[in-house]
């Protein structure tokens, strides 16, 4: 049965592949973006595809375009049954050169436009007592990185935010279900759009994914939303796992290689247009300039979200090898 989902930053990256597989299967497609170009090619996108869209240019750090825009959705499409928050904004630069208002604006978009995309989406769900939310998070909301303060910032906060909420939807019974979904890097245009402060261009630390990927969890997430969380990469599990244990033996792996790491040998053009505060005038689509060194499958989240399924499997594996052990002895 289809469904009317909202995609914010629905316009490029992650956001743009969620919204192409949402409208390939049938789904009708609420797309909130800054950008018109964008907006304007993911809303083509969903209709070739022969489903129903809904573009709404919104800046998530105003609450009220928020508000507005999830009421114009509804007019158009009908009740919102899944909300999927993916907008985001960030800064390279080491935390010593960034300005108090390009760390300000980071935040409003990365963590309190999650917020408020979340309070209109509640607002809805629960005067139905139904529906699902899908925060987009990351392995650095886990794990700090240098040159990106802001953004691990903005995503740390996502999941402590969902804390509370969870406990709360809990108490009050609600049916309405929240999850997350952390993502590992990945080949999307934002190294092309955010601000940059660093003499060399920046890129994802290997291993890259495709959006697609990422896509894909994220729509299983939404259906299969009564986990508290799912990780997408070996690498993520790995970093959310090692800073649990190791934390400082991190913190200086990173100190010696992580500015480097983010950094190709391409020089930055400091005229660059960046997206922070006005969007840039390009449809950017969902990949990046990295396919070559990207990889366009992920068996690790494919073992996580059957992981039921994978131990009833080993545990029957485990008992046959052990019978036949015995009947050979």
């Amino acid at each position: 049965m289809s469904r009317v989902v909202v995609v914010t930053g629905g316009s490029a990256g992650v956001g743009r592949a969620v919204v192409r597989m949402l409208a390939e299967r049938g789904d009708s497609v609420g797309i909130l973006a800054r950008g018109a170009h964008g907006l304007t090619g993911a809303g083509n996108e969903v209709k070739d595809a022969g489903s129903r869209a809904v573009v709404v240019p919104t800046d998530m750090a105003d609450h009220q375009q928020v508000e507005r825009a999830a009421s114009q959705v509804e007019e158009r499409l009908g009740p919102i049954d899944v909300w999927i928050n993916c907008a985001m904004t960030s800064v390279f630069a080491p935390f010593k050169e960034m300005s108090p208002d390009d760390f300000r604006r980071v935040t409003e978009v990365t963590y309190l436009g999650y917020v408020y995309g979340t309070m209109s989406a509640l607002r809805r769900m629960l005067a139905r007592d139904e529906g699902t939310i899908v925060q987009v998070g990351s392995a650095l909301a886990f794990r700090g990185i240098p040159l990106q303060s802001a953004y691990c910032g903005s995503k740390h906060a996502i999941s402590g935010f969902m804390d509370s909420l969870r406990a709360e939807l809990l108490h009050d019974k609600a049916n309405v279900h929240v999850t997350e979904v952390h993502l590992p890097a990945l080949n999307t245009p934002q190294f092309d759009w955010v601000k940059s402060l660093l003499p060399n261009r920046a890129q994802p630390v290997p291993p890259i994914y495709q959006p697609e990927v990422a896509a894909r969890a994220i729509l299983w997430a939404a259906d299969h939303p009564e986990r508290r969380s799912y990780w997408v990469g070996a690498t993520t599990a790995a970093t959310i796992l090692a800073d649990k244990f190791v934390p400082g033996l991190i913190e200086r792996y990173l100190a010696r290689t992580g500015l480097e790491s983010q950094q190709t040998d391409e020089r930055e053009d400091p005229e660059r247009p960046n997206n922070l505060w006005e969007p840039v005038a390009r449809d950017f689509g969902a990949r990046g300039r990295f396919g070559d060194r990207s990889h366009d499958r992920n068996p690790q989240f494919w073992l996580s979200a059957h992981r039921r399924w994978v131990g009833l499997a080993g545990g029957a594996l485990a008992l046959a090898l052990l019978a036949a052990r015995r009947k050979g002895g």
